[in-house]
Protein backbone atom coordinates (compact mmCIF):
# COMPACT_ATOMS: atom_id res chain seq x y z
CA UNK A 1 0.00 0.00 0.00
CA UNK A 2 1.43 3.36 -1.04
CA UNK A 3 2.13 6.09 1.47
CA UNK A 4 -0.27 8.98 1.84
CA UNK A 5 1.00 12.10 0.07
CA UNK A 6 0.87 15.63 1.48
CA UNK A 7 1.21 18.38 -1.11
CA UNK A 8 2.68 21.33 0.74
CA UNK A 9 4.76 24.51 0.51
CA UNK A 10 6.76 25.95 3.39
CA UNK A 11 5.62 29.60 3.19
CA UNK A 12 1.93 28.70 2.74
CA UNK A 13 -0.27 29.77 5.63
CA UNK A 14 -2.80 26.96 5.31
CA UNK A 15 -0.24 24.26 4.48
CA UNK A 16 1.28 25.09 7.87
CA UNK A 17 -1.85 23.71 9.57
CA UNK A 18 -1.20 20.03 8.76
CA UNK A 19 2.53 20.61 9.24
CA UNK A 20 1.85 21.64 12.85
CA UNK A 21 -0.55 18.73 13.24
CA UNK A 22 1.96 16.17 11.97
CA UNK A 23 4.41 17.07 14.71
CA UNK A 24 1.81 17.35 17.47
CA UNK A 25 0.18 14.06 16.53
CA UNK A 26 3.44 12.15 16.62
CA UNK A 27 3.75 11.20 12.96
CA UNK A 28 7.15 9.91 11.88
CA UNK A 29 8.85 11.43 8.85
CA UNK A 30 8.46 8.14 6.99
CA UNK A 31 4.72 7.91 7.59
CA UNK A 32 3.77 10.41 4.90
CA UNK A 33 5.41 11.43 1.66
CA UNK A 34 5.63 15.18 1.11
CA UNK A 35 5.61 16.80 -2.30
CA UNK A 36 6.35 20.51 -2.61
CA UNK A 37 4.11 22.56 -4.87
CA UNK A 38 5.74 25.98 -5.26
CA UNK A 39 2.93 28.52 -4.96
CA UNK A 40 5.36 31.36 -5.62
CA UNK A 41 5.93 29.91 -9.11
CA UNK A 42 2.29 29.06 -9.73
CA UNK A 43 2.92 25.30 -9.79
CA UNK A 44 -0.52 24.78 -8.28
CA UNK A 45 -2.04 25.88 -11.59
CA UNK A 46 -0.57 23.01 -13.60
CA UNK A 47 -3.28 20.76 -15.12
CA UNK A 48 -1.63 17.74 -13.47
CA UNK A 49 -2.19 19.28 -10.04
CA UNK A 50 -5.71 20.48 -10.87
CA UNK A 51 -6.53 16.87 -11.70
CA UNK A 52 -5.82 16.10 -8.02
CA UNK A 53 -7.34 19.28 -6.60
CA UNK A 54 -9.54 21.21 -9.05
CA UNK A 55 -9.36 24.25 -6.77
CA UNK A 56 -5.57 24.44 -7.10
CA UNK A 57 -5.02 25.04 -3.39
CA UNK A 58 -2.77 23.79 -0.61
CA UNK A 59 -2.70 21.76 1.46
CA UNK A 60 -3.86 18.79 -0.58
CA UNK A 61 -3.65 15.20 0.61
CA UNK A 62 -3.98 11.81 -1.06
CA UNK A 63 -4.65 8.61 0.85
CA UNK A 64 -6.43 5.38 0.08
CA UNK A 65 -7.25 6.46 -3.45
CA UNK A 66 -8.99 9.64 -2.29
CA UNK A 67 -7.97 13.29 -2.47
CA UNK A 68 -8.58 15.67 0.42
CA UNK A 69 -8.63 19.19 -0.94
CA UNK A 70 -9.29 21.54 1.96
CA UNK A 71 -7.26 22.42 5.03
CA UNK A 72 -10.05 21.13 7.26
CA UNK A 73 -10.32 17.79 5.44
CA UNK A 74 -6.57 17.21 5.43
CA UNK A 75 -6.14 18.04 9.11
CA UNK A 76 -9.15 15.99 10.19
CA UNK A 77 -7.72 12.99 8.36
CA UNK A 78 -4.41 13.38 10.19
CA UNK A 79 -6.16 13.64 13.55
CA UNK A 80 -8.28 10.55 12.87
CA UNK A 81 -5.39 8.41 11.62
CA UNK A 82 -2.62 9.31 14.06
CA UNK A 83 -1.09 5.94 15.00
CA UNK A 84 -0.34 6.85 18.58
CA UNK A 85 -3.86 8.23 19.08
CA UNK A 86 -2.78 11.50 20.66
CA UNK A 87 -5.77 12.96 22.48
CA UNK A 88 -6.92 15.96 20.47
CA UNK A 89 -10.25 17.68 20.95
CA UNK A 90 -12.24 17.36 17.71
CA UNK A 91 -12.73 20.36 15.47
CA UNK A 92 -15.68 22.69 15.90
CA UNK A 93 -17.46 25.32 13.82
CA UNK A 94 -14.57 27.64 14.62
CA UNK A 95 -12.63 26.00 11.78
CA UNK A 96 -15.26 27.10 9.28
CA UNK A 97 -15.24 30.57 10.80
CA UNK A 98 -11.49 31.16 10.57
CA UNK A 99 -11.58 30.04 6.93
CA UNK A 100 -14.32 32.49 5.96
CA UNK A 101 -13.34 34.87 3.18
CA UNK A 102 -13.76 37.90 5.43
CA UNK A 103 -10.83 36.65 7.52
CA UNK A 104 -8.68 35.55 4.57
CA UNK A 105 -5.00 35.87 5.59
CA UNK A 106 -3.73 35.38 2.04
CA UNK A 107 -5.20 38.60 0.63
CA UNK A 108 -3.03 40.58 3.04
CA UNK A 109 0.03 39.56 1.04
CA UNK A 110 -1.14 41.57 -1.95
CA UNK A 111 -3.52 44.11 -0.40
CA UNK A 112 -2.67 47.80 -0.44
CA UNK A 113 -4.52 50.49 1.48
CA UNK A 114 -2.88 53.53 -0.06
CA UNK A 115 -0.34 54.66 -2.63
CA UNK A 116 2.71 54.25 -0.41
CA UNK A 117 1.82 50.67 0.49
CA UNK A 118 1.13 49.86 -3.16
CA UNK A 119 4.42 51.38 -4.25
CA UNK A 120 6.30 49.38 -1.62
CA UNK A 121 4.67 46.08 -2.54
CA UNK A 122 5.01 46.72 -6.27
CA UNK A 123 8.78 46.80 -5.82
CA UNK A 124 8.98 43.63 -3.75
CA UNK A 125 7.89 40.02 -3.43
CA UNK A 126 4.18 40.77 -3.82
CA UNK A 127 4.71 41.95 -7.39
CA UNK A 128 6.87 38.91 -8.17
CA UNK A 129 4.24 36.61 -6.72
CA UNK A 130 1.37 38.16 -8.70
CA UNK A 131 3.36 38.23 -11.94
CA UNK A 132 4.51 34.63 -11.54
CA UNK A 133 0.92 33.55 -10.95
CA UNK A 134 -0.23 35.31 -14.10
CA UNK A 135 2.59 33.83 -16.14
CA UNK A 136 1.79 30.33 -14.90
CA UNK A 137 -1.94 30.71 -15.47
CA UNK A 138 -1.47 31.92 -19.03
CA UNK A 139 1.12 29.22 -19.80
CA UNK A 140 -0.94 26.33 -18.46
CA UNK A 141 -4.22 27.60 -19.91
CA UNK A 142 -2.69 27.48 -23.37
CA UNK A 143 -1.96 23.75 -23.21
CA UNK A 144 -4.19 21.00 -24.53
CA UNK A 145 -4.48 19.55 -21.02
CA UNK A 146 -6.26 22.69 -19.82
CA UNK A 147 -9.53 22.02 -21.63
CA UNK A 148 -11.24 20.44 -18.63
CA UNK A 149 -10.36 23.44 -16.48
CA UNK A 150 -11.26 26.29 -18.81
CA UNK A 151 -13.61 28.04 -16.38
CA UNK A 152 -11.00 27.84 -13.62
CA UNK A 153 -8.29 29.39 -15.80
CA UNK A 154 -10.51 32.11 -17.22
CA UNK A 155 -11.66 33.16 -13.76
CA UNK A 156 -8.20 33.12 -12.22
CA UNK A 157 -6.59 34.95 -15.13
CA UNK A 158 -9.18 37.72 -14.84
CA UNK A 159 -8.97 38.00 -11.04
CA UNK A 160 -5.19 37.90 -10.80
CA UNK A 161 -4.83 40.06 -13.89
CA UNK A 162 -6.90 42.79 -12.28
CA UNK A 163 -4.58 42.94 -9.28
CA UNK A 164 -1.54 42.82 -11.58
CA UNK A 165 -2.86 45.79 -13.56
CA UNK A 166 -3.14 47.78 -10.32
CA UNK A 167 0.42 46.89 -9.38
CA UNK A 168 1.64 47.84 -12.85
CA UNK A 169 -0.18 51.21 -12.74
CA UNK A 170 -2.34 50.19 -15.68
CA UNK A 171 -5.71 50.19 -13.89
CA UNK A 172 -8.05 53.15 -13.80
CA UNK A 173 -8.17 55.42 -10.76
CA UNK A 174 -11.60 54.06 -9.87
CA UNK A 175 -10.36 50.47 -9.93
CA UNK A 176 -7.27 51.34 -7.91
CA UNK A 177 -9.21 53.35 -5.33
CA UNK A 178 -11.75 50.54 -4.97
CA UNK A 179 -8.85 48.18 -4.31
CA UNK A 180 -7.53 50.54 -1.62
CA UNK A 181 -10.97 50.73 -0.03
CA UNK A 182 -11.42 46.96 -0.07
CA UNK A 183 -7.96 46.48 1.46
CA UNK A 184 -8.71 48.92 4.26
CA UNK A 185 -12.04 47.23 4.98
CA UNK A 186 -10.37 43.83 5.08
CA UNK A 187 -7.80 45.01 7.62
CA UNK A 188 -10.55 46.62 9.68
CA UNK A 189 -12.42 43.31 9.81
CA UNK A 190 -9.31 41.44 10.93
CA UNK A 191 -8.45 44.02 13.57
CA UNK A 192 -11.98 43.91 14.98
CA UNK A 193 -11.81 40.13 15.13
CA UNK A 194 -8.48 40.14 16.99
CA UNK A 195 -9.43 42.91 19.40
CA UNK A 196 -13.04 41.99 20.13
CA UNK A 197 -14.10 38.51 19.01
CA UNK A 198 -10.97 36.43 19.51
CA UNK A 199 -10.52 37.34 23.20
CA UNK A 200 -14.06 36.12 23.84
CA UNK A 201 -13.34 32.86 22.03
CA UNK A 202 -10.01 32.11 23.71
CA UNK A 203 -9.86 30.56 27.18
CA UNK A 204 -8.10 32.25 30.10
CA UNK A 205 -5.16 29.94 29.54
CA UNK A 206 -4.16 27.04 27.37
CA UNK A 207 -5.76 26.35 24.02
CA UNK A 208 -9.10 26.18 22.26
CA UNK A 209 -8.99 22.46 22.91
CA UNK A 210 -8.50 23.01 26.65
CA UNK A 211 -5.32 22.24 28.55
CA UNK A 212 -4.18 20.29 25.49
CA UNK A 213 -4.31 21.29 21.86
CA UNK A 214 -7.49 20.80 19.89
CA UNK A 215 -7.97 20.48 16.15
CA UNK A 216 -9.17 24.09 16.05
CA UNK A 217 -5.82 25.25 17.41
CA UNK A 218 -3.84 24.09 14.38
CA UNK A 219 -5.91 26.41 12.19
CA UNK A 220 -5.84 29.42 14.49
CA UNK A 221 -2.10 29.18 15.12
CA UNK A 222 -1.21 29.24 11.41
CA UNK A 223 -3.73 32.04 10.75
CA UNK A 224 -2.36 34.20 13.55
CA UNK A 225 1.23 33.61 12.46
CA UNK A 226 0.41 34.94 8.98
CA UNK A 227 -1.36 38.03 10.33
CA UNK A 228 1.59 38.88 12.56
CA UNK A 229 4.01 38.26 9.69
CA UNK A 230 2.19 40.62 7.34
CA UNK A 231 2.10 43.21 10.12
CA UNK A 232 5.88 43.18 10.06
CA UNK A 233 6.65 40.46 12.57
CA UNK A 234 9.25 37.83 11.78
CA UNK A 235 9.97 36.60 15.31
CA UNK A 236 8.16 33.43 16.30
CA UNK A 237 9.20 33.73 19.96
CA UNK A 238 6.81 34.53 22.77
CA UNK A 239 7.04 38.30 22.18
CA UNK A 240 6.65 38.11 18.40
CA UNK A 241 2.90 38.72 18.50
CA UNK A 242 3.50 42.26 19.74
CA UNK A 243 4.47 43.23 16.19
CA UNK A 244 0.79 43.36 15.35
CA UNK A 245 0.19 46.31 17.68
CA UNK A 246 1.18 48.87 15.05
CA UNK A 247 -1.75 47.63 12.97
CA UNK A 248 -4.15 47.21 15.88
CA UNK A 249 -3.41 50.67 17.22
CA UNK A 250 -3.79 49.14 20.68
CA UNK A 251 -1.96 46.65 22.89
CA UNK A 252 -2.36 43.02 21.92
CA UNK A 253 -5.23 41.54 23.98
CA UNK A 254 -3.77 39.55 26.86
CA UNK A 255 -5.59 36.36 25.91
CA UNK A 256 -4.15 36.58 22.39
CA UNK A 257 -0.65 37.21 23.74
CA UNK A 258 -0.97 34.29 26.18
CA UNK A 259 -2.19 32.02 23.41
CA UNK A 260 0.79 32.97 21.25
CA UNK A 261 3.17 32.35 24.14
CA UNK A 262 1.70 28.91 24.74
CA UNK A 263 2.27 27.99 21.09
CA UNK A 264 5.78 29.46 20.97
CA UNK A 265 6.97 26.91 23.53
CA UNK A 266 5.92 23.92 21.48
CA UNK A 267 8.21 21.79 19.32
CA UNK A 268 5.78 21.91 16.39
CA UNK A 269 5.78 25.71 16.34
CA UNK A 270 9.55 25.89 16.60
CA UNK A 271 9.93 23.47 13.69
CA UNK A 272 7.34 24.93 11.33
CA UNK A 273 8.50 28.50 11.99
CA UNK A 274 12.20 27.70 12.43
CA UNK A 275 13.13 30.21 9.72
CA UNK A 276 10.68 32.85 10.90
CA UNK A 277 7.00 33.52 10.48
CA UNK A 278 5.27 33.25 7.13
Amino acid sequence: MSKPILYTFGPSVWASVPELALVELGYDQDDIEKKVVNLAEGENFAPAFLKINPRGTLPTFQAGGKAYTSTAEVTSYLVAHASNRVAVAPGTDFINKIHEEQYDPNFLMVSARHEDELRSKASGFSMTFIQNRQNALEKHSATSQSADYREFYDTKIAENGKVLSIYQSEASENVKNSFFEFSRAHWDTLKAFILKELPDILPEGGFLGGDKLGEDDFHLAAWLARIVFVAGGADSSKDGVRAIEKELGKPTPEKVASYWTAWSKRKSWQEVYANGLH
